[in-house]
């Protein structure tokens, strides 16, 4: 049997190496491209992400990488994005008073999150749905985190046409952010899982399983 494969988008993101690594610890084959042909073929698709959303969304649609994404989904085809290349899945965000258009897979604002010390760095706990397949295992675990932004409110309600989202949350200071979701072929997660040790490996061992 043919190894399962996981494209890495090289869009300029920053941590692809990273990511690659990660993808390899999970048991896949790990290919970091930005061919959108090679990327849609590819079993899974990984869409990393550091820094700030509007330069994000910038070298995403350079690269095609925002069809790509479309396309995959409307195929059923898995894709995973990864903290800032979570939020640019979200309508739009907002830093500095600049607003960016995102690729609107969901509604929602990424937003400052409203706590006196910013970044949320380091590791934290998460609160999943039950029947996470994302979290299946590790319920109790902690994630590596490192953001000034995120989604503070969710807006999505009811089904939609890839069924209805598993929506996680974690806790900072006075704050709440959603810290990951599960929905149909699309999940994403705020944290780093290439940087959570052995939890990080077991979440992108079970997205692959979903294969």
């Amino acid at each position: 049997m043919a190894q399962t494969t996981v494209a890495v988008l090289d869009y300029g993101s920053g941590n692809v190496r990273s990511a690659v690594r990660a993808v390899q610890r999970a048991g896949a084959e790990a290919v970091l491209t930005g061919d959108p042909v090679a990327a849609y073929e590819a079993d899974g698709l990984l869409v990393p992400g550091v820094g700030a959303f509007e330069a994000c969304m910038s070298g995403l649609t350079a690269a095609g990488g925002q069809r790509l994404i479309e396309r995959r989904l409307i195929a059923g085809r898995p894709v995973l994005g990864i903290c800032v290349g979570m939020q640019i899945l979200f309508a739009e965000g907002i830093e500095h008073g600049v607003r960016t258009e995102g690729c609107a897979e969901w509604p929602g604002t990424v937003e400052r999150l409203q706590a006196p010390v910013v970044p949320h760095m380091g590791w934290n706990t998460v609160e999943p749905p039950v029947g996470s397949l994302m979290f299946a295992g590790l319920e109790s675990e902690r994630f590596y985190f490192v953001h000034s932004y995120g989604v503070r409110r969710w807006e999505l309600d009811g089904d939609t046409p890839l069924k209805k989202p598993q929506v996680t949350w974690t806790g900072y200071a006075q704050d709440r952010f959603v810290s990951a979701v599960e929905h149909g072929p699309l999940w994403a997660t705020q944290f780093h899982p290439e940087k959570s040790a052995d939890a990080g490996r077991r979440l992108l061992e079970n997205w692959l399983a979903t294969f």
